[in-house]
C-alpha cells in the first residue's frame, strides 16, 4: 500500500500568503494488486487473495500494456490491450456472477413471502445477473441511488469505478493518439464508462532518479507539463468523486478530502467528531475570494466572508473555519 499526495497548487498558493508552521497535502492510497490470471474467480493463481483485496478498494486502476518492446516478454505472447482488458473483466464478472448466486438463494424465500426489500433486491440481483451474463459490469449500467443502496453489503467487484492506465513508449508519451492499442483502449473505456489516462512507466522510472530541476528539463524535452504519475493521482481522486476544503491558519495549512455534497457538519467531522458534535457555524471564503484579497481579514472587511450552517454544502477549495462548542 502506498499513500501519496495529491498535487495541488492551491494548497502552496494559500500557505505561500500565510507562512504556515506546517503544509499538509490531501492523500490518496493505492494498493498494488498483482495482475490477475485466467481462472482467478476459480482460486486459479492467488485469484482468491487478490479478489478479496479488490473488494476492499473504492476504485480500480488497471495498468494495460499499450507498446511494443521485444525485450519486454508478454505472458500471452504477443501485445492485445483488450485481451489483457478481457482477461481481468471477465474474472471480475465471474466473481460477482459467484456472488449473486450464492445471494439469491438467501432472499428468495423471504421474497416469496411478502417482504418487499426482498423483492426489490431479488428482481434487482436478476437484473444484474443477466447484465453480467452479457458481458457487461455493474458500474456501466447507471444505478439509481437505491438500487445501489440494495446492494451495498454485496461489494461487487464490477459495481467499482474503473480507471485504464495505458502504459505507452517514451515516443508515443507526448500524442498517444498515434498508439493503435490506446485508442483501441480508449474506445472500451467510453463503452463501459470508465476512465483513461496515457503513462509511460519507463519515463516514470527516469524521473524519480532526477532532481526537481532536472525532472522539469526533462519533460519540457518529451513536451510535458507534469509526470504521468500527477496525472494519475489527481484522476484517481476525481474518480472517486472527492473535493478538497481547506483549513488555514499559522500553525497549518491543511488539505482536507471529503466526497462532493457533503455537508459542512460532516466535513467538520473530517477534522474532529467534537467539531462535528458542537458545530455551531462555518465561516467560509471562496479560494478565489481569499487569493484576490490576499489575506482572512481583508476578505472579512469587504464582507466575502460567508457565515453557514451545518446544511451548506462544501465546495471544491472553501477555506473554512469551524466553530463549535462541548
Amino acid at each position: 500500500m502506498g499513500v501519496v499526495a495529491v498535487p495541488d497548487k492551491r494548497l502552496y498558493t494559500i500557505s505561500d500568503l500565510i507562512i504556515p508552521d506546517k503544509i499538509t497535502p490531501a492523500v490518496v492510497e493505492f494498493v498494488d494488486i498483482a495482475g490477475l490470471v485466467k481462472g482467478a474467480s476459480c482460486g486459479e493463481g492467488l485469484g482468491n487473495q487478490f479478489l478479496s483485496h479488490i473488494r476492499k478498494v473504492n476504485a480500480i486502476i488497471q495498468i494495460v500494456r499499450c507498446f511494443e518492446d521485444k525485450d519486454v516478454i508478454h505472458t500471452c505472447g504477443c501485445v492485445d490491450a483488450l485481451r489483457d482488458v478481457e482477461i481481468i473483466n471477465t474474472e471480475l464478472i465471474l466473481a460477482d456472477l459467484a456472488s449473486i448466486d450464492k445471494r439469491i438463494p438467501k432472499i428468495d424465500k423471504k421474497a416469496r413471502s411478502g417482504d418487499k426489500e426482498s423483492e426489490e433486491e431479488y428482481k434487482l440481483l436478476s437484473k444484474l445477473k443477466q447484465a453480467l451474463n452479457e458481458g457487461k459490469t455493474i458500474h456501466s449500467l447507471g444505478l439509481s441511488l437505491n438500487e445501489k443502496e440494495l446492494i451495498r453489503e454485496c461489494f461487487f467487484l464490477t459495481d467499482k469505478p474503473v480507471l485504464y492506465a495505458a502504459n505507452v513508449s517514451e515516443e508515443d508519451i507526448s500524442s498517444p493518439e498515434k498508439n493503435s492499442e490506446y485508442l483501441k483502449l480508449r474506445s472500451l473505456a467510453e463503452t463501459h464508462g470508465a476512465e483513461i489516462i496515457a503513462i509511460s512507466a519507463k519515463i516514470e522510472s527516469e524521473i524519480s532518479q532526477l532532481s526537481d530541476l532536472e525532472c522539469i528539463m526533462f519533460l519540457e524535452t518529451l513536451g510535458l507539463k507534469e509526470s504521468g504519475l500527477k496525472r494519475l493521482i489527481r484522476k484517481a481522486y476525481h474518480l472517486l468523486n472527492l473535493i478538497t476544503f481547506f483549513t488555514a491558519g499559522k500553525q497549518e495549512v491543511k488539505a482536507w478530502t471529503i466526497k462532493k455534497g457533503t455537508h459542512a457538519q460532516d466535513a467538520a467531522g473530517e477534522i474532529h467528531s467534537d467539531i462535528s458534535k458542537g458545530f455551531i457555524r462555518a465561516e467560509v471564503v471562496s479560494y478565489d475570494d481569499f487569493i484576490n484579497c490576499q489575506s482572512m481579514l481583508n476578505a472579512k472587511t469587504k464582507g466575502l466572508m460567508r457565515l453557514e450552517g451545518k446544511e451548506y454544502i462544501i465546495q471544491d477549495a472553501d477555506i473554512v473555519y469551524f466553530r463549535f462548542n462541548v
